[in-house]
């Protein structure tokens, strides 16, 4: 087991929606599809909308599309990068993503661009298949 890392998990979450709720949605789901696999290696998956929408809601905002979103959305996820110890880029255009790489780099935080990259995640998941296959064949 390697050591337990906090990862931010960076990639499209308004960028290419129009602000349709639906496909902000969709890409949050596609983010949250890597917080298992990070668990399961040992480590601390993140996302700053898990962080940032809470915060805007509780700020009377109407969503991530009120303009209150502007002031709230990237700052947490810099907020954030003072304390992960890497970054996971998901494919994908973003702004805000790209913005968390760059501030990774200046910080000389980890940027993994694949969930083979994160320590621990390959091997976990093949055990896990392994242990999924028993369990099927059982």
């Amino acid at each position: 087991m390697t050591d337990s890392l906090m990862i931010l998990i960076a990639g499209a979450y308004a960028s290419g929606t129009d602000g349709d709720p639906v496909l902000m949605r969709r890409n949050l789901d596609r983010l949250e599809e890597a917080a298992w696999p990070i668990f399961a290696a040992g480590h601390v998956p993140m996302i700053g909308e898990w962080v940032a929408l809470p915060v805007l809601r509780s700020a009377g905002a109407a969503g991530p599309t009120d303009p209150l979103a502007a002031e709230v959305m990237y700052p947490i996820a810099h907020r954030l990068l003072q304390r992960c110890d890497a970054v996971l880029r998901l494919p994908g255009a973003s702004r805000g993503a790209d913005q968390d790489v760059a501030i990774a780099r200046e910080r000389g935080i980890p940027v993994f661009t694949s969930l083979d990259e994160v320590p621990g995640v390959a091997a976990h998941t093949e055990v896990g298949a392994a242990d999924r296959r028993r369990t099927d064949d059982d």
